[in-house]
């Protein structure tokens, strides 16, 4: 390997240190809590938004992506979770809405707790990184380019999400084993 692989990894590790216990617990809770959850990421973000919800259907929560066929409606007792890594896409700010005026809870996640999305939240997860927002002249900073930062540490800090949920729900780790496809 290269050296870069020591300074991606070590920035990932910085990124995710900055992560505030708070938010981190308040959002562990609030999934837990939920009747039905319901994600959505768009580009890179997406695919780390779709492996968190994979990941919670393996714990056994009625968790479903938005823009699949089975995804079912969401309302009052449910969640909706969005990542909005530079602080917004039209696409969030429209499901933000829908979700709320249908009275589900709604958590986003970003490295922009200022931008337009957090502010349309219940619950934000801020996850301090370079992102697409952030990844030119003085600002860019990390070794990764555009908004890899972001996506890497949401791979990381949702794994970490899984096993604080997990242990909250005393969900052993063969029941999520055994809630994984076999038709691979």
């Amino acid at each position: 390997m290269t050296p870069l692989h020591g300074k991606a990894l070590d920035e990932i590790r910085v990124c995710l240190d900055k992560v505030r216990g708070d938010e981190f617990d308040a959002a562990v809770a609030e999934i837990a809590a939920a009747g039905r959850i319901a994600l959505y990421g768009v580009g890179r973000e997406g695919l780390q938004i779709k492996g968190l919800a994979m990941r919670l259907f393996h714990l056994g929560l009625k968790a479903a992506v938005v823009g699949d066929m089975t995804t079912p409606p969401v309302g009052p007792g449910d969640l909706l979770v969005v990542s909005a890594g530079p602080g917004d896409f039209s696409t969030v700010s429209a499901l933000l809405g829908v979700a709320r005026a249908s009275g589900a809870r709604t958590l986003v996640v970003t490295a922009e707790p200022k931008g337009a999305a957090a502010a349309q939240a219940d619950l934000v997860l801020t996850v301090p990184a370079q992102t697409m927002a952030s990844d030119q002249g003085t600002a860019a900073a990390s070794v990764l380019p555009m908004g890899s930062l972001y996506e890497g540490a949401l791979y990381v800090l949702f794994e970490i999400l899984i096993l604080s949920l997990r242990d909250r729900l005393d969900v052993p780790p063969a029941r999520m084993r055994a809630n994984h496809t076999n038709l691979e």
